[in-house]
Order: C-alpha cells, then structure tokens, then sequence
C-alpha cells in the first residue's frame, strides 16, 4: 500500500503525479547544493519514476569540473539517480521524516555522453527490489533521448539521526 499525500503533489493531465521543488524536499532529506533534482514527472508507485534535473551554468560544480570546458561530474549524475530512486523508496513510509537512504551499492555504471549547462537531464529509475530496508534500482539518465549516465543502484534506507 502507499501513502499519498496532498502537499506532496498536484494533479496534472490524466492523473500524471507531478512532484515540484517543495514537495520533492519534504521527502528528501537532501538541501542545496546537493539536491539534485528538480522535479517529478512521472511516477508509478513502487515501479517506476521520472525526474527532471536543469542543469544550469550556475552549478557549483562547474567551478573546478573543468574551467573552460564544464562537465556535470558522472558521479553526480548517478547521485541524482539515486535521489530519483530514493522518492519512489521514501514516499511508501508514512514515517519518512525519521528515515534516511544510504548508498550501499553501485554496479554496472557506465558514462556514455557529457552533461553540460543547458542540458535537461531526464533521470529514469526502475524499481528491480523495494522493501522496507533495501532497494535495488535501475537508473537511467538521459538528454535529448541520448543516455549519458546508467547504473544500478543499491540503498539502505536507516532511522534518521537525530542530529538531521
């Protein structure tokens, strides 16, 4: 069963759930500059999501990844995979507020293209095992249809520190 709330989502054509910028950081645990989606397109609970992340000229990455010539780092590419995936993990706990996801894993990640500013990074993860400690995911990033980015990714989802 999943929980959905209504602060956490707006209806768009034939029942799309849309997440925005508000709603995504009730869920995520994550704050700039390491939030790194942007939006919700596409969402089948425990199955499948879509996130959108713009990647801007002001990046804080940019700065040193390379002067000149930027390039989104692929291990942030993956990183925002992860966060995709971990929106379709989070939102099925009605007490996500007191929990956390962790990396546990990353296999098979390729790097096929660059992502530079301008780009529409199109971040497709598919659920391979959710529970309610680990997840196993497929992630798939893309620009203009053309994959940039792939892995699959292994989380622990934990009790929040107190701290956080």
């Amino acid at each position: 069963m999943f929980l959905l709330l209504a602060s956490d989502f707006y209806f768009m054509t034939h029942s799309e759930i849309v997440y925005d910028s508000v709603a995504i950081q009730k869920i995520l645990p994550h704050r700039y500059p390491f939030l790194l989606v942007d939006r919700i397109v596409e969402l089948e609970p425990r199955v499948r999501i879509v996130g959108v992340k713009q990647v801007t000229a002001n990046e804080h990455f940019f700065v040193g990844h390379f002067p000149g010539a930027p390039v989104m780092p692929g291990v942030l590419q993956i990183e925002a995979l992860a966060q995709v995936g971990a929106i379709l993990a989070l939102r099925e706990f009605e007490d996500r507020d007191a929990k956390i996801p962790f990396f546990s894993g990353i296999e098979n990640a390729r790097f096929r293209k660059p992502v530079v500013p301008g780009d529409t990074l199109m971040l497709e993860v598919t659920a391979l095992r959710i529970g309610s400690k680990m997840q196993r995911m497929k992630g798939v990033a893309t620009v203009n249809g053309n994959v940039t980015a792939e892995a699959e990714i292994m989380s622990v989802i934990a009790g929040r520190p107190s701290n956080l």
